[in-house]
């Protein structure tokens, strides 16, 4: 009955059945906002400045060095820098600073997310365009649901503060937004532990929704359901799966891969039923 139901998404692990659960989290860019969206390749763009002259144009090189900052998809963006660096250095190239690529990296996707900000505030867009399709119904079932919801993203936390109040979905989450510092490490990892400590949940109570590995691999790791978002990068609302992210998200172990929240009714009366 699930699978007829759930038409689009793709079912990993057919036991879906988790009444009990208590709190879920999500991740934010990819997973509500769509403000960053088209970020992978913004920042391959910006390594590929810096990367062999033979690389700019070899889709097999282009190929890899994208599934591996969807890879770390989740982590502050000097991991997925590092990890680039590390495949020019693999072929015995001069690689060039993680921090330096980073410092062109950051401003350049701050433009761009300000403007689309700066095209909300002055209402030539909607703040509406810019949520993956329909999650504001799936935080309001949720919600309704008693589930205590909870944003954890890798983008700063100020940043994520601020676009969450902007596209209208702050108010389900109220203090339980967190990001990471503008400076120093960051671990989601610790922050899942931190809130199942503090709320006093075992790993059954837990449901997470996110479009990288990292959220998805922790939840698994402490026994809760994990819902990998597969959102399509270049257009909202297309209803079809990102075949990189979808890749990564399964190898993370997600229970169900889904392209955006249009869905929301039937995945959720699948996972709250009795």
């Amino acid at each position: 009955m699930t699978s007829l139901a759930l038409r689009r998404a793709e079912i990993i692990n057919a036991d879906l059945r988790r009444p009990e659960i208590s709190h879920a989290i999500f991740d934010f860019d990819g997973t509500l906002s769509w403000l960053r969206h088209g970020w992978p390749q913004i920042m391959l763009e910006v390594f590929l400045k810096s990367a062999p002259t033979e690389w700019h144009d070899d889709a097999t090189i282009r190929t890899k060095l994208l599934s591996d900052i969807l890879s770390l998809n989740g982590k502050p963006s000097i991991h997925q820098l590092k990890r680039c660096c590390e495949r020019v250095r693999s072929a015995r190239r001069k690689a060039p600073s993680p921090q330096a690529l980073l410092d062109e990296y950051l401003p350049t996707l701050r433009d761009i997310v300000d403007r689309r900000i700066a095209a909300i505030r002055g209402g030539s867009c909607r703040a509406n365009e810019f949520i993956v399709w329909n999650a504001s119904q799936a935080l309001e079932i949720l919600r309704d649901r008693g589930v205590a919801l909870i944003i954890l993203s890798g983008t700063v936390e100020s940043d994520v503060r601020t676009e969450a109040e902007l596209l209208g979905v702050a108010h389900f989450f109220g203090d339980h937004i967190y990001g990471s510092p503008p400076q120093g490490a960051f671990s989601k990892k610790d922050v899942i532990d931190r809130i199942m400590r503090e709320e006093r949940i075992e790993g059954h109570h837990l449901l997470a929704f996110g479009d990288g590995p990292v959220e998805i691999s922790f939840t698994k790791a402490v026994g809760g359901l994990a819902i990998g978002v597969a959102s399509n990068e270049e257009k909202n609302g297309s209803h079809q799966l990102d075949q990189a992210k979808r890749e990564q998200l399964i190898a993370a172990g997600a229970d169900v891969i889904i392209p955006d929240y249009a869905e929301a009714d039937a995945l959720m009366a699948a996972i709250f039923c009795p």
